[in-house]
């Protein structure tokens, strides 16, 4: 009989039918060790897994498998890394991996390497190692439901005791869609109201561990370098400036919340996208993407200051606002089918984006010729990360603002390069900023020229990021081509060779672009969102041919003035 546990956000599950045999039965399911399967959650702070795995176990094995599937070099990757994962992220990964191993040694464990397909590595570990308890936080990405499904299967059948408890959230996403009728919420503020008050962080302190017990021979390494995994020393010129880690998770969450003040008053909206020396934020999201900061910490740290300083910030726009806001995607994206993608995605609009190689490539590259545009796409590349309204300011251009690139392609270059990449976060926010879902004011758009300029008139961001265009003056940084040829001459920058011209005219694109939004939005409507392959080729070509028609309308009016 196999029976579910629920209670503090958290499940378990017990195998009480008799063992099944198998050659390892002698060992399996009869053990008092435990292990404990790191994935996200890399810390020791707050992680109920951790805490259930090392209670009344006299051995415990804390396991993390290296995965090829993200790890392994993609000599084919636009950038080095993997041909998921960018070498930023890997390198993030490997110090958190570090640091929780240093962490575990000042309590007598060791962190255990292992290397392959994550449930074929657990399940030879379970056989080989006299293990009563697995332990694992729950995780709600499709890959990992996919893999947690056979190593539960597995341990279940053998009598080992399964804990997954739900940490690496505030909120268990099941048990918001279970309070919205079995849908998830879709706006903000239905979410907020469902959610109420999250549980307060385990309060675990730890003066030791059980020790490690007998590896058997399964293949234990130490944390990999990036040498070891394959990649050369020179594959990067520059590495981001975050370093990974639970250590330096909580040593930068100490000093955010030292300055209660700019933690009462943070607003997002009024954060500035061209600070990089001193970001204008908590830069916290790659350490709670991996889990070295707890969520639940995080929310209680700031509601102590918020204690102390009555008068503060309220969500959406507040630093739990923007707790909140994660927790929104993530249950959006649990409940959702087909969440990553348009087709199949019942709350996605349809849009017939352009498939645009060139385009991608130039705007991936940091070459679209808009200089706001390429220095933060070139920051990404340099360190993994950028702040929020800059990612706003480069997707709405990708899509409905200027190039009308299909949003799953910027998403999966986010997806590879950002150190704190999430899959239900960047889902959601690419669908958002290019209207497709959430958010639906397409003619709002952020404009590559001038929405820059109001945080940074002088362009040192762009400066900093492309140094062609340092000595630029500048009332000509953030639009180069209408630099006199004298000046360009002068600041020994070339627009068209040294730097190049843009791409689009970004006042004829962005109209294009809201008529193309329009026509898609109001076939959208007239088929209640139910809009086939065939509907959207259809209009795809109706679009091609009305822009075919204006751009030789637009030649043959310029052939006219030159005439004249």
């Amino acid at each position: 009989m196999l029976l579910l546990w629920k209670g503090a956000k958290q499940r378990i599950w017990f195998k009480t039918s008799p063992m099944r045999l198998s050659p390892c039965a002698n060992i399996m399911g009869s053990g008092s060790g435990s292990l404990v399967w790191f994935r996200k959650g890399i810390r020791i702070h707050d992680n109920p897994a951790l805490e259930f795995a090392s209670r009344g176990a006299s051995h415990l094995y804390p396991v993390f498998v290296i995965d090829p599937h993200y790890m392994e070099p993609d000599p084919n990757a636009s950038t080095p890394g993997s041909s998921l994962a960018g070498l930023n992220r890997i390198k993030f990964l490997l110090e958190s991996l570090v640091d929780l191993d240093l962490n575990l040694k000042t309590l007598g464990s060791r962190l255990l390497i292992l290397k392959g397909d994550p449930a074929e590595v657990v399940i030879r570990c379970l056989k080989e190692w006299n293990v009563g308890k697995l332990c694992f936080e729950y995780d709600t990405e499709p890959y990992y439901q996919a893999l947690d499904v056979k190593v539960k299967n597995f341990a279940l059948d053998a009598g080992i005791e399964v804990f997954s408890p739900v940490s690496h959230t505030l909120f268990n996403p099941t048990d918001i869609i279970k309070k919205n009728g079995g849908k998830p919420p879709l706006s903000y503020q239905s979410f907020v109201k469902l959610a109420g008050e999250p549980p307060s962080p385990i309060s675990t302190v730890y003066s030791s561990l059980p020790p490690v017990g007998h590896l058997g021979s399964c293949d234990i390494s130490e944390v990999p370098t990036l040498r070891d995994l394959g990649y050369g020393d020179a594959e990067q010129d520059e590495f981001s400036p975050f370093k990974g880690g639970e250590s330096e998770a909580l040593k930068r969450l100490d000093e955010c919340m030292k300055d209660k003040k700019w933690v009462a008053n943070f607003e997002k909206p009024k954060g500035n996208p061209s600070a990089f020396l001193k970001p204008a934020t908590t830069v916290l999201s790659p350490y709670l993407k991996f889990g070295c900061l707890s969520a639940r910490y995080f929310y209680q740290r700031i509601q102590e200051v918020y204690k102390s300083m009555p008068k503060h910030a309220s969500p959406p726009v507040s630093l739990i606002g923007q707790l909140l806001w994660r927790e929104f995607f993530y249950t959006a994206a649990f409940g959702t089918p087909n969440f990553d993608r348009m087709t199949g995605n019942r709350i996605c609009k349809q849009v017939p984006w352009k498939d645009d190689d060139k385009l991608l490539e130039a705007w991936r590259e940091g070459r679209t010729g808009f200089p706001w545009i390429d220095a933060i796409m070139i920051q990404l590349r340099k360190w993994g990360w950028m702040h929020h309204l800059a990612r706003h300011s480069v997707a709405c251009f990708l899509t409905r603002g200027d190039l009308f690139v299909h949003w799953e392609r910027g998403r999966d270059v986010f997806g590879r390069l950002l150190i704190d990449s999430d899959w239900a976060i960047n889902n959601g926010n690419w669908m958002w900023l290019s209207c497709s879902s959430f958010f639906y004011q397409y003619n709002r758009i952020y404009s590559p020229t001038t929405f820059g300029k109001k945080y940074d008139p002088n362009g040192d961001f762009i400066r900093h990021f492309l140094p062609v265009l340092k000595d630029m003056p500048r009332e000509y940084i953030y639009e180069p081509w209408t630099a006199p040829k004298s000046i360009q001459n002068k600041a020994n920058c070339i627009i068209g060779k040294d730097y190049p011209m843009s791409v689009v005219s970004h006042d004829s694109a962005s109209k294009e672009c809201r008529r193309k939004m329009g026509e898609a939005y109001a076939l959208n409507k007239e088929l209640n969102g139910l809009v086939s392959e065939d509907d959207l080729k259809k209009l795809r070509r109706k679009l091609d041919e009305s822009e075919r028609q204006g751009q030789q309308g637009g030649a043959k009016r310029y052939k006219q003035q030159l005439i004249g």
